[in-house]
């Protein structure tokens, strides 16, 4: 059903193409092209998988993302051992149903419906969370905040707005990893975020993290528990990245996390930091890879305005997160439709 995926020096992406990440531990990542811009080309950590004459591109890329059977295949055939990873070989090995094309097609127009809603929300997040940057954008940066008219500016900094330290509006919490050699310490409940949620996370809610610790594993390691609503920030490698989850969690430690002392702070905060990302960055230092320490960032400097305007500024950008996080749970909910609904389409329990 596929063409031989192209080689190293041919990996130019074309429309209708299928991209898939070849290294552990990604291998259950796909991705669709549609349109791709002239000469694309996919790295060395990918595969092009292209669909041969008669054959739905649509309904191999469903199959491949959604079915466990073929991915579970991948993981299981990896070669290497410092850097696992799949061949193309191995790739065209696997086993795909052997339908006939209009099957094909219709049972990718009923998972494309799914797929459809999920990037309608996907939108949706990404308008509301550029709505509340422009807002900060516009109050805190232009300094076109509510009542500017009336509020003299004198060097750069509204009058009556204060200078502080970080370190004197919230708390900084680190985080840390029990040891993998001890298995009572891992598949608990208790949430246990790394940078990889974070980063891999396409928006500022996150609802889960990917593993789990127990609560030997975290008595016994120095990850802490932060509330609800803490602004987790990578702070080692991937330096500069935010998450907030509606429940009690721990990091490993490659993270700050933020507790500001006062509730109404933590949007304006969280703003604040999002828009000084390159700043936190350069305040990142070390040889191996770049870290900030909860040291340096306490010394950071911060403007804030009067609590009238911040109070403000939470009630809409907390609303907003609130929408953010309500679409985010239904993506989940589609994906999860979807996923279930694919070998039910497979097996000929439901007809296409």
């Amino acid at each position: 059903m596929l063409n031989e995926a192209p080689s190293r020096a041919k990996k130019i992406v074309r429309g209708r193409d299928i991209i898939l990440a070849t290294v552990h531990p990604n291998l259950r990542s796909f991705l669709f092209i549609k349109e791709p811009p002239v000469n694309t080309v996919a790295s060395t950590k990918f595969a092009v998988l292209r669909a041969k004459e008669n054959v739905g591109p649509y309904f191999i890329y469903y199959y491949t993302v959604t079915d466990r059977l073929f991915t579970g295949y991948l993981t299981n055939n990896t070669k290497w051992t410092s850097y696992p990873a799949v061949d193309t070989d191995t790739i065209l090995r696997g086993e795909i149903p052997d339908f006939d094309l209009l099957r094909q097609q219709r049972i990718a127009s009923i998972l494309s419906v799914y797929d459809d809603l999920i990037e309608n929300n996907r939108r949706r997040i990404q308008l509301l969370e550029q709505a509340a940057q422009q807002l900060y954008k516009e109050w805190f940066v232009h300094l076109r905040f509510p009542g500017h008219e009336h509020i003299k500016i004198k060097g750069g900094v509204p009058e009556g707005w204060e200078r502080k330290k970080m370190a004197d509006i919230c708390e900084t919490v680190g985080g840390g990893t029990p040891s993998t050699k001890v298995s009572e310490y891992w598949g608990g409940d208790i949430t246990w975020v790394v940078p990889s949620d974070v980063t891999k996370n396409d928006c500022l809610v996150l609802l889960d993290s990917e593993r789990k610790i127990t609560e030997k594993g975290l008595r016994e390691s120095s990850a802490k528990m932060v509330p609800a609503e803490t602004i987790l920030m990578t702070s080692r490698a991937s330096v500069g990245y935010f998450a907030l989850m509606d429940i009690e969690v721990c990091t490993n430690q490659g993270f700050i996390n933020i507790i500001p002392h006062e509730d109404d702070l933590c949007m304006y905060l969280l703003f604040n930091l999002m828009s000084r990302v390159t700043e936190i960055r350069s305040n990142a230092k070390g040889t191996t890879y770049p870290e900030i320490s909860k040291g340096r960032f306490r010394q950071m400097e911060i403007v804030l305005p009067p609590r009238s305007i911040i109070r403000e500024f939470s009630r809409f950008s907390r609303d907003i997160i609130q929408q953010v996080r309500c679409l985010k749970r239904l993506i989940f909910q589609l994906k999860s439709a979807r996923d279930l609904l694919l070998p039910r389409l497979m097996n000929g329990e439901l007809q296409a």
